[in-house]
């Protein structure tokens, strides 16, 4: 039975985490704030949340020292007097995002997309300078993004690399050709974690620039990659959306799928998307007034859940056999 003193320090950490959980879903409000206010409304966010997380940590560190034990968390664990069954190199299979990310990036290739994958670590340039992020963007803030001591960053989007696709790519512009570039990548973001919410996850990053090239084109290509993924017609939907790089921005739905346990007029939101900001085409050396892009970018989890109809996004990163498994070639 746990002590008085370990009760409390129990209560308050589930207290404290229910205050940044309420805390943290205050963020949606600041896509309904007229620009000028959100600057000021994200960092007093951040600074709650900062106080918040400061005093979790402090909890968890007393908590701990209340009962500290040694452990071997390399030991084989006995379950009920057995020792658990290890799998043999022959009975691995792929995992399943890999599998289907797969699928997603052969859809794409069939469509004329290159692609190149994205990196695991990067910095502050190419994550927020070059995808035009006000300096005092809340997202710059470290309790909203992961960084190393030495500054680096654990991308928080596929977006990280729109600057050295339109860098690489632009002499196709030169040449008469369009640049056409699918990237998936792992992400990072400092989430809450839930059903539904991952800190870890995959995205693919979708950069298309042309001289003719319209939001029509955009939606043409993603109506035609999900129904081509789900094997089925789909109706779609957009709805405003902010993002500092793409101008105008838009969530990207779709009708959920009967098949797929969806009813009549129930749509998903999958990614956001838009036309590339004239300011993120400049940095790369392309001229606005020349050329116009699109871009998007949604995440591979969520793509998986729906078609496999899992209910918790966790399942892909515990490394539970039994769960991957069910998965097996």
């Amino acid at each position: 039975m746990p002590s008085v003193v370990e009760k409390k320090t129990s209560d308050q950490i589930a207290e404290l985490k229910a205050a940044l959980k309420a805390l943290n879903q205050e963020y949606s409000k600041m896509k309904d704030l007229p620009a000028e206010e959100r600057g000021d409304f994200g960092r007093k966010l951040n600074e709650k949340k900062q106080k918040i997380m400061a005093e979790i940590a402090a909890a968890e560190e007393a908590a701990l020292e209340q009962d500290v034990k040694p452990l071997d968390i390399t030991a084989p664990c006995a379950i009920n007097g057995e020792l658990p069954k290890f799998l043999t190199a022959d009975e691995g299979s792929q995992h399943p995002l890999m599998t289907e990310l797969d699928r997603v990036m052969a859809i794409y290739q069939s469509m004329g997309f290159d692609v190149v994958e994205s990196q695991q670590l990067d910095d502050e340039y190419h994550m927020f300078d070059s995808l035009n992020f006000a300096k005092a963007h809340p997202a710059r803030d470290n309790f909203d993004t992961f960084r190393t001591e030495e500054g680096y960053i654990p991308p928080a989007h596929t977006s990280t690399m729109q600057n050295r696709i339109l860098k690489a790519y632009k002499h196709k512009l030169a040449e008469g050709e369009a640049i056409a570039v699918a990237v998936p990548g792992r992400v990072y973001r400092n989430e809450d974690l839930d059903a539904t919410h991952e800190h870890t996850f995959y995205q693919c990053e979708g950069v298309y620039v042309s001289k003719t090239c319209t939001l029509g084109n955009m939606l043409g290509i993603l109506r035609e990659f999900f129904e081509k993924y789900y094997g089925q017609k789909l109706n779609i939907r957009t709805q405003p959306g902010f993002f500092p790089f793409t101008e105008p921005s838009l969530e990207f739905m779709i009708e959920k799928p009967e098949a797929l346990a969806g009813k009549k007029g129930e749509f998903l939101e999958m990614l956001g998307c838009g036309m590339i900001h004239p300011n993120v085409l400049k940095e790369a050396g392309i001229d606005p007034e020349e050329y116009h892009g699109f871009a998007w970018g949604g995440g591979i989890d969520r793509l998986v859940m729906l078609k496999r109809k899992l209910s918790d996004v966790r399942y892909f990163e515990s490394a539970k056999l039994d769960f991957l498994k069910e998965f097996a070639c």
